[in-house]
């Protein structure tokens, strides 16, 4: 339990608690944002009514339960959100996750029955990882924590190799790369009875089904329907008693983000951007829109430049923070953002899920009209197809099945998605996102005792989202409803730019020290006895790793690359 929580005291970096009783033992490091004083400390143990709690995230609307809890005669020695969780629980049971809009993944132990409860938001925006055996269940926030512990199977799980590989290095739950380490589903309370059975209550799924009178709704009501969703998420992510800024990337949504909360009265708000240096003739800043929006709403604005070599120099740390693979080449970005944003401040809001939600990325208009949206999922997204993949990893290390498709397959085949581009827009809304930029953005900006919150991940305002016809969010190039709420309140110049990216220049193009350097990563002796790509296939890619690029501009040989490197520095 120790080593665990030592191992999470990045996340956590204001205080410690350990809480062993009997054979539960629940652990917890804070981050102070809500309730700062040592009445709110964790685990946090209400002894009248027998439940002990640990827990990490926020529920923004825990005054208004509060509220509705004192009314039903509940007293709180406390403040902040973590015990409203633990009274929801006493008194509205698994209908409590219903009502609390928030990110947050607890566990709660109860005295009388002995049972654990474990629960994670709509989206996963916490993280919960387990890893059972024989008697034993441990869980914590992040990955490496539990490796902490030891005695955990640390061998390759085939099929998430197989996803890693193809579905863009996406793992969904409850698989992880290790065959000992598993991770609770997104909307889903896990109840563990004292003997060890469990059962698991998905509490929440976004329907992309409309009705006529939403097909038929005009343009300018989605409109004025989104804008006021969108306004009363940003709002949700304000509270706090410490200061909460914005990480401004200068693209529509983390502007949009900065143009409503001033537009709502915020003044004084601190806003930070990165940039990096040139590299190859590509351009690794977007600070001319940042510094526009930043001008333009008067905020107090930090942009942060970094060197080639820091940027070389933050790869281990930024590994070593990742809880599993993650191939995105603006992870050491934000890694770096978050370390010196985390000197300015404890909260920010960001614009992640917004192209998933309202249609931003370039693969869905062809979705649109598919008359086979599994193949052309698979071939707009997917690195490589079974036959390619069973050509570059040595058969031992693969499962016997096209596992990526199949899941795919699966997920299309679910009712509540009536068209194409609604099966796409719901498996990367619910699978994708979840697995790739939230749980990018988690830890890379918990790893410097940073909370980010990203209001277009407001399950009310997805829920709209979902309904909003697909005509309506892909036009203008994708977003377009976004985009017509956007108009009310930023410049245009903002709005109607190329798409951007967070672009860190040095990784997408691999030469010079950063080729040298993933060279002695693949033929490195743990490396060489792990075994898992075929010889052939790795001498291509470090002979022109310029030719081998995905069809989503990813690099195969960063993507060979970082998973050794992650498990050299998590595994061994």
């Amino acid at each position: 339990m120790a080593r665990m929580t030592e191992a999470l005291a990045p996340r956590g970096p204001d205080g410690a608690g350990l809480l062993l009783r009997d054979r539960v033992g629940l652990g917890h490091r804070r981050l102070t944002i809500i309730d700062l004083s040592a009445r709110a400390e964790q685990p946090m143990v209400d002894a009248d009514l027998g439940l002990s709690i640990a827990f990490n995230g926020c529920i923004y609307n825990y005054p208004q339960l509060r509220d509705d809890l004192q009314a039903m005669g509940y007293r709180f020695f406390s403040t902040g959100d973590t015990e409203v969780i633990l009274k929801a629980w006493h008194a509205w049971g698994m209908d409590c996750v219903d009502r609390f809009h928030g990110m947050f993944a607890f566990a709660i132990h109860e005295r009388d029955s002995g049972r654990l409860i474990l629960g994670r938001d709509r989206f996963g925006i916490k993280p919960l990882y387990l890893a059972e055996s024989a008697g034993r269940l441990r869980f914590a926030s992040t990955l490496p924590a539990l490796l902490a512990a030891g005695d955990v199977d640390t061998s390759i799980d085939p099929v998430a190799l197989h996803t890693y590989m193809t579905f863009h290095a996406v793992v969904p739950p409850p698989r992880t790369i290790l065959n000992g380490v598993r991770k609770l589903p997104p909307a889903t309370i896990r109840i563990v009875e004292p003997d060890g059975r469990s059962n698991d209550r998905v509490y929440w799924a976004p329907e992309f089904d409309r009705t006529a009178d939403e097909i038929a709704m005009p343009a300018e009501l989605w409109r004025e329907q989104v804008g006021a969703a969108l306004r009363q998420a940003v709002e949700r992510r304000m509270v706090a008693d410490v200061p909460v800024g914005v990480l401004l990337s200068g693209g529509v949504d983390s502007s949009l983000v900065v143009a409503l909360l001033a537009e709502a009265g915020q003044t004084g708000l601190k806003t930070f951007s990165i940039g990096f240096e040139e590299a190859f003739g590509e351009k690794g800043d977007e600070f001319v829109y940042s510094d526009m929006v930043a001008e333009h709403y008067g905020t107090d604005h930090t942009k942060i430049f970094v060197a080639s070599e820091r940027l070389m120099d933050a790869l281990p740390g930024t590994i070593e923070a990742m809880s599993e693979p993650m191939v995105s080449y603006d992870t050491v970005g934000f890694y770096l953002l978050s370390q010196e944003v985390s000197k300015h401040i404890k909260v920010v809001q960001s614009g992640q899920g917004a192209d998933e939600v309202f249609g931003g990325y370039h693969w869905y208009p062809p979705l649109a009209e598919s008359n086979d949206i599994v193949d052309d999922y698979a071939r707009h997204f997917f690195d490589r197809d079974d036959a390619t993949l069973r050509r570059q990893v040595n058969p031992a290390a693969l499962c016997g099945t096209d596992a990526s498709r199949e899941l795919v397959a699966d997920h299309f085949a679910r009712s509540g998605a009536g068209t194409p581009l609604d099966r796409a827009l719901r498996l990367d809304a619910t699978v994708m996102l979840v697995d790739d930029p939230v749980k990018r953005v988690d830890n890379m900006t918990m790893a410097w005792g940073l909370e980010a919150r990203v209001p277009f991940l407001d399950h009310e305002l997805v829920e709209l989202a979902a309904r909003v016809p697909g005509s309506l969010k892909l036009k203008d190039g994708g977003k377009g409803i976004l985009k017509d709420v956007a108009r009310q309140v930023l410049p245009a110049a903002v709005i109607d730019r190329p798409k951007g990216y967070f672009p860190v220049p040095a990784l997408k193009y691999i030469q010079g020290p950063y080729l040298e350097m993933v060279r002695d990563v693949l033929h490195s002796r743990a490396a060489r006895e792990r075994n898992l790509f075929q010889q052939p296939y790795l001498d291509a890619l470090l002979d022109d790793p310029a030719a081998h690029i995905t069809p989503l501009r990813g690099s195969e040989l960063w993507q060979v690359a970082l998973l050794e490197m992650w498990l050299q520095s998590h595994v061994g």
